[in-house]
């Protein structure tokens, strides 16, 4: 007679960090839930979960793991990724062959990714790189070794993909005397459809209202791409989605408008498919007087991790951090209070924030 009540959710996290009590716990003083939380290491492979486990769970919070197959994901009626791109899972059963709404952890990366952008950018412009080696070396350089500097005042950076990402870079940037444009894949004509809606945003951060860029561009052909690139652009900022439309969406021809008109530095933090690297590495050894880029920073490549023959280790003008961009101790609370706001909506019945589209791929 009586027992326990059966809780209404069970949330199954396959996570590839430890479990965080106090996380956890907040949630369930404030739903009817429980937890079954495993640490999966991404470097061990795929991991095997029990037919049970998978049954047992109404909600999935995972990075990339899913249920092998359709049938077992029977009883799941919200999936949350703690990435923000979806592009791991996009090929899965699940996400064809169900509609069980899946979330994104989309925004809860923008101010540490930001920060890097801004690392990258000022490591470049003020030729930080010298400058650790004259010290490593014990050497107290001069002016004239070190060359000419430019500050950000009355740069233009052009940020491809106006998302959470791309709205924090671009707040910092403008502080910073920077002119910004942006490029959606969609036309944003009106005020309220440059608004940053139906997603999570950090408190204080980003563009909420869309206000920054004094011009906006838009469309997913090259005609489009080219348009935008040609507007002078010192600084492109890549921060759009992996989907096969957007695949080497980067290549000679834009690289070629990029050099020829600005000699741009490229900073790309969102996947390395993104660009065709063969034609990236060619624009970066070009004479900056022959139409060359000036550099780029690299958080993600294509393959990773990259090659340790690959000739962009050894450009002096380009930077490597191994996708790391978006680490921080606040990743985990910021992707679990999305699925907090979203428990709190599947109770009202109200619309899912982050959700995945399926038809764009993000």
């Amino acid at each position: 007679m009586g027992g326990a009540p059966i809780p209404r959710e069970h949330i199954l996290c396959l996570l590839p960090f430890p479990e965080d009590p106090k996380i956890l716990n907040k949630l369930r003083r404030k739903y009817d839930i429980e937890f079954t939380y495993k640490q999966i290491l991404t470097s061990e492979g795929e991991p095997e979960i029990p037919d049970e486990t998978w049954l047992n769970a109404t909600i999935l919070v995972t990075l990339w793991t899913l249920p092998p197959s359709a049938e077992k994901a029977k009883n799941l009626k919200l999936i949350h990724l703690i990435s923000a791109g979806a592009d791991k899972v996009s090929n899965t059963p699940v996400w064809k062959e169900t509609k069980i709404p899946i979330t994104n952890s989309s925004g809860v990366h923008g101010p540490q990714i930001s920060e890097w952008v801004i690392l990258q950018i000022l490591s470049h412009s003020h030729k930080e790189k010298i400058m650790v080696e004259w010290q490593k070396k014990h050497i107290w350089g001069n002016s004239k070794e070190l060359g000419a500097l430019r500050d950000s005042v009355g740069q233009r950076l052009g940020v491809l993909g106006y998302g959470a990402i791309g709205r924090q870079a671009a707040r910092i940037c403008k502080a910073m005397g920077m002119d910004v444009i942006a490029y959606t894949a969609s036309p944003r004509p009106t005020p309220e459809s440059r608004k940053d809606t139906g997603k999570y945003i950090v408190p204080n951060t980003g563009d909420p209202d869309g206000l920054i860029p004094s011009a906006w561009y838009s469309g997913l052909d090259k005609a489009s791409l080219h348009n935008f690139l040609s507007q002078d652009i010192d600084i492109l900022l890549i921060a759009v989605p992996l989907t096969p439309q957007t695949r080497h969406f980067l290549s000679a021809a834009e690289f070629e408008i990029l050099g020829s008109k600005t000699n741009a530095f490229i900073v790309n933090i969102a996947r390395g498919g993104l660009i065709n690297q063969e034609d990236l590495i060619t624009y970066l050894k070009k004479p900056i007087s022959a139409g060359g880029l000036r550099g780029a920073a690299l958080d993600v490549t294509d393959p990773e991790p990259l090659p340790a023959d690959s000739e962009l280790w050894a450009l002096e003008n380009v930077a490597i951090t191994p996708h790391v961009s978006g680490l921080g101790i606040t990743y985990a609370e910021r992707s679990f209070a999305i699925l907090d706001e979203n428990l709190g909506n599947l109770e009202r019945g109200r619309d899912l924030i982050n959700l995945v589209n399926r038809k764009k791929g993000y």
